[in-house]
């Protein structure tokens, strides 16, 4: 599909720090290049309906855990595997992320699960620090990242992503120390290998309400007409 970011081969095993500084990504027939953003009006809006995967597999948190906002006991459970430099997913978390969040997260009506789903090495790097900010910090950095995703998504991302993690409390120590961790790649690397083998994740954003797959970004509306059956009474 040309509306949405994606799959590619697996990032290999290197220092973060400087495959990004170098501005390499995974390509989709392997190697690396550089890709330019595609306008975020053409992300696509259509659900994939159904999907063959049990509620293990779908609940099953990767080895870093499940970064969760809402209450556990909500009538709505909503994974989203997203790319931090995908504009489609940044599209989402600009314009109807904040509208759920006051809607249906912060009313105890959706339970939010975000799991990274890295297209390219700099957005491994951007997830990388989210989860290095700690659970805190992780949804502050994770909207700060996507907000400001076309000033560090460049040909020369490190001072400005340097600049965003300093935001969040991160030395230029512990930001270099960050990227080179390869336990925390290790486990974001799991998780998306696992979407991709297990349950059929192949773009970002994708989305699961309740287990029914949608690939590509939802609106309010949508979303709201999702979640209307689970509602009732």
């Amino acid at each position: 599909m040309d509306t949405t970011e994606e799959v590619g081969s697996t990032t290999s095993r290197r220092n973060v720090l400087m495959a990004a500084a170098a501005v390499v990504v995974v390509a989709a027939g392997g190697g690396y290049y550089y890709w330019s953003r595609p306008s975020p009006a053409a992300a696509p809006k259509t659900p994939a309906g159904g999907v063959d995967v049990s509620s293990a597999d779908l609940l099953t948190p990767g080895p870093l855990g499940d970064e969760i906002q809402g209450a556990a006991n909500a009538p709505v459970t909503l994974i989203e595997y997203a790319s931090m430099t995908c504009p489609h997913c940044a599209h989402f978390h600009e314009t109807t992320y904040p509208e759920m969040k006051k809607k249906y997260i912060d009313t105890g009506k959706i339970r939010f699960i975000f799991r990274e789903f890295p297209l390219d090495t700099l957005a491994l790097a951007g997830s990388m620090l989210a989860r290095c900010a700690g659970k805190e910090k992780f949804f502050p950095l994770l909207e700060t990242l996507f907000a400001q995703q076309k000033e560090w998504v460049t040909q020369k991302p490190m001072q400005p992503l340097l600049a965003i993690a300093r935001q969040a409390g991160f030395t230029q120590q512990g930001f270099e120390e960050c990227l080179a961790n390869q336990q925390v790649q290790n486990g974001i690397e799991e998780v998306r290998q696992r979407a991709v083998q297990r349950l059929n994740v192949q773009s970002t954003p994708t989305f699961f309400i309740n287990g029914k797959l949608f690939r590509g970004t939802l609106t309010i509306q949508e979303l709201d007409k999702e979640m209307a059956p689970y509602l009732k009474g």
